[in-house]
């Protein structure tokens, strides 16, 4: 049989221990022992692999529960490899150091090193938006594998230089920028039935913030 779908671009790569990026819309992960996942992200695996739903803690539900938000994991234990995508959305992964903390709101989050901690936290100063009040925390050091619908823009927060991004359209931020709202529409345009942008998250500091080119669309539930 001869086509251009078996040549090289589309040809599963050979294994490399760890997270890897296989194609623009696809990420592969070569398990030797654990690692963690989106619920409902694999695609296809090949190996020695289980898939077991994990739990966030009682914190971690009951936020999810208020929200909305969340980060809903699977743990995929064994020796294999395993493919994940979602929604054919584009996918990156960034290796975390140590000391370094990266903020991502829990839907663009697809996979991630076992040595890597997260935790859900309150984004200080948001209320109650649209955007998500809670956002998930990684720290530590390992591969963290991202998506995104299009192609996301790294916007650098400089002193003195705030950043102002759509609540939701943003992905990620240093975890050590300071965050509050930003109200940019007046009182007299809301009442002229407003230009859609009412309120932003603004972040101070040093660092960067990711936003994608698309704001959030509802997320299908499960089940």
């Amino acid at each position: 049989m001869k086509s251009d779908l078996f040549g090289a671009d589309f040809l599963a790569q050979a294994p490399v221990p760890g997270l890897t990026v296989e194609n623009p819309k696809t990420l592969k992960y070569v398990v030797r022992g654990e690692m963690f996942a989106r619920q409902g992200a694999m695609i296809a695996f090949r190996g020695d692999l289980r898939f077991e739903r994990k739990g966030q803690g009682i914190g971690g539900l009951l936020k999810r529960a208020v929200t909305g938000e969340g980060l809903p994991l699977m743990s995929v234990a064994g020796n294999g490899e395993a493919w994940f995508a979602h929604e054919a959305q584009n996918v990156f992964v960034v290796e975390i150091e140590q000391g370094d903390q990266l903020t991502v709101n829990g839907r663009n989050v697809l996979c991630f090193d076992p040595s890597l901690g997260y935790e859900i936290k309150t984004v200080k100063g948001a209320g109650m938006t649209g955007g998500g009040l809670f956002n998930s925390v990684f720290s530590g050091q390992g591969k963290l594998g991202l998506m995104c619908e299009g192609h996301p823009l790294v916007i650098p927060v400089g002193q003195g230089q705030p950043v102002f991004v759509d609540t939701d359209a943003v992905v990620g931020w240093s975890a050590h920028l300071q965050t509050s709202l930003h109200r940019s529409q007046s009182v007299g345009s809301m009442l002229r039935g407003g230009s859609g942008e009412a309120v932003q998250l603004r972040l101070d500091g040093e660092g960067f913030v990711i936003v994608r080119p698309s704001e959030a669309k509802p997320e299908q539930k499960s089940g």
